[in-house]
């Protein structure tokens, strides 16, 4: 089977060259040589399969031997994070992308651990590609900062079908399930800072219709708790039978 790398959907056009990072691997860790084939992602539901023609100093160029483009599923799940300073939050990210996130967005909580980024790092993205070319998958999560809070979480979120907020108070809600999650259509994810949701915060998004579910007993770390969430998520796809097009 090909090795997976990526090429951003910006670059993908003839003539075909993969540089820097992606090159290096290619040439000094995997060793491949002119001849060899190679698969390549661009993140946003293309693959490609590669015939390498050249290496270069600073660039390998390749040969196109058949693409193809794929379209979003139509279960999406987006899990929208309250900031706060973490460094787990990479490792995160490389879930993400296993467990097939649509989409990440970072929100500004009332206890988040300092201010969020005007926009994301390179590193997380970095990240992301090694997850991506680690399991094949085929989509990379897109990043939002919100530094406008729950309104804008609300706001952004508006149009998506199932919007749930998984809230550590457990005053009788009812648990998040594979066997009641909904995996015909776009799903939100609402998870609170390291220090959970203020009580403004969660009655103002039950206002807002988005509805409280409960993770268990035990109060998760927020890293966690999105893991769960994308990981049930992923599974209750895996028993639909979808078959990608």
């Amino acid at each position: 089977m090909a090795k997976n790398f990526y090429l951003s959907p910006e670059k993908w056009r003839s003539p075909f060259l993969l540089e820097g990072q992606e090159a290096h691997h290619l040439t000094t860790v995997v060793r491949a040589r002119p001849g060899e084939e190679i698969r390549l992602l661009d993140g946003q539901g293309r693959e490609g399969l590669f015939k390498i023609t050249g290496i270069e100093k600073h660039h390998v160029t390749l040969e196109l031997i058949s693409e193809k483009k794929h379209t979003p599923q139509a279960s999406r799940a987006i899990l929208a994070i309250g900031w706060g300073k973490n460094a787990r939050r990479t490792w995160l990210l490389e879930k993400a992308v296993e467990f097939e996130a649509a989409a990440i967005w970072f929100w500004q909580a009332e206890r988040s651990q300092g201010k969020i980024p005007d926009e994301s790092k390179e590193s997380w993205m970095n990240q992301m590609i090694a997850g991506a070319k680690q399991c094949g998958n085929l989509w990379l999560p897109e990043i939002q900062m919100l530094p406008g809070g729950m309104q804008e979480v609300l706001a952004r979120g508006r149009d998506i079908p199932h919007r749930y907020m998984l809230w550590e108070e457990q005053a009788g809600e009812p648990l998040l399930a594979t066997e009641n999650m909904q995996v015909n259509a776009p799903v939100l994810y609402v998870i609170g800072p390291e220090g959970g949701f203020t009580g403004q915060e969660a009655a103002t998004f039950i206002k807002e219709g988005v509805q409280p579910l409960s993770l268990g007993r035990q109060v998760l770390r927020w890293e966690t708790a999105a893991l769960l969430c994308l990981g049930l998520h992923w599974w209750a796809n895996q028993n639909t039978g979808r078959k990608d097009s």
